[in-house]
């Protein structure tokens, strides 16, 4: 899977139909436009925006009226760059936020009033199986299982994968969803966004104040037992952790000290658990001020990077894995993965029937 540049030239002809996916959560506005390539496919056009859907809605039950007009303007943006691609096909889809919120279905409908996009409210399962088809590149066959985290905004994903059976196929004509080896999954209503409003930051950071946000998601996930039957593998050390969210890319950039964020240095690197409570210990001795200034963090992530850091030390301490794969890829490359599949598999169909039909079969009587 290679990408350019958002300002490369529309890819609209009939040879590279363009498929895209838009990922609408509690805290970001995701889109991702790309063409079949080969085995994979060729991102040709992302854009992605920070909204903030979800500000207050553990207080009030509701989507305000400010994060759905910042979340419009995204959406207005995404709508157009879908119309400039000429995208043959989209999934846009809403998570957490609008799962959620009481006005939640009423905001999709005048998201599709004013901008023309179809948003689908899918469910806390759809979510995981996508995030676990959008890593399906980083797990590492020789190990015996995976935990895929995906921290969103509003929610935790947590998908553990058996490595060692099929269903892990990773090239689009092959590829079906319905077939991922997803042995246990669950999806907890904490995410960096809610995290951060239920424990505010004070003026100091503390290693207590830290410690009850891991409490805290620890709690949700000990009552899940579905996956005991993998617990085995885990504390035998045959198993690995894969991270997806901004939260964890930005542990990621810290770690590797990078004065600019560069997706291309991040997604698929290996970290030990050692180094993902370093770059956790460092953050905590910086004040906001100074973890908007963190070139891998900036302003817009600086009160939530410490509880995406909570709730990957408490997945941690309940899974141990020594090994964690970090992940700048998720919800969206699962999407574009299932859209191309079924397009694939529709023209194959169609093939089929033309070829039934030259053999003699009559068009209207051809069995379909």
């Amino acid at each position: 899977m290679t990408s350019e540049p958002e300002s490369a030239a529309p890819r609209n002809g009939a040879e590279t139909p363009c498929y895209g996916a838009l990922d609408l959560g509690t805290n970001n506005c995701r889109l991702l436009i790309a063409t079949p390539a080969g085995r994979g496919f060729r991102v040709v056009e992302a854009y992605s925006r920070i909204v903030r859907l979800g500000e207050g809605l553990g207080q009030s039950g509701r989507l305000s009226d400010a994060a759905m007009e910042r979340a419009l303007a995204a959406l207005r943006v995404s709508a157009e760059k879908v119309r400039r691609r000429r995208v043959v096909k989209l999934k846009a889809i809403a998570t957490q936020a609008c799962r959620s919120a009481v006005n939640g279905p009423e905001f999709v409908a005048r998201v599709a009033a004013e901008t023309g996009l179809q948003l689908q409210i899918i469910s806390p399962r759809e979510e995981a199986q996508l995030s676990v088809a959008g890593c399906l590149n980083l797990l590492d066959r020789r190990a015996d299982a995976a935990l895929v985290v995906d921290v969103g905004g509003g929610s935790t994903e947590l998908s553990w994968v058996d490595l060692q059976v099929g269903g892990l196929e990773t090239e689009i004509s092959k590829f079906a969803a319905g077939r991922l080896p997803i042995k246990a999954w669950l999806s907890i209503p904490i995410g960096v966004v809610t995290l951060a409003e239920r424990f505010p930051e004070g003026a100091t950071v503390t290693q207590g104040w830290f410690r009850e946000m891991v409490e805290t998601v620890k709690a949700e996930l000990a009552a899940f037992r579905s996956a005991d039957s993998m617990r085995e593998v885990f504390d035998a050390d045959r198993a690995h952790l894969v991270g997806t969210s901004g939260a964890i890319t930005s542990l990621a950039g810290m770690h590797l000290g990078l004065r600019r964020y560069d997706r291309s240095q991040v997604d698929g690197i290996w970290m030990t658990r050692d180094q993902c409570d370093a770059a956790a210990n460092l953050l905590l001795g910086l004040n906001a001020r100074e973890r908007a200034e963190q070139p891998c963090i900036g302003p817009d992530r600086a009160d939530l990077v410490l509880a995406g850091a909570a709730i990957l030390q408490a997945v941690q301490e309940l899974w141990p894995c020594t090994r964690v794969r970090v992940a700048d890829r998720g919800l969206r490359e699962g999407i574009l993965m299932s859209l191309m599949s079924d397009a694939g598999t529709g023209r194959k169909r169609r093939r089929r029937r033309r070829g039934r039909r030259s053999a003699g079969a009559s068009p209207v009587n051809a069995p379909e």
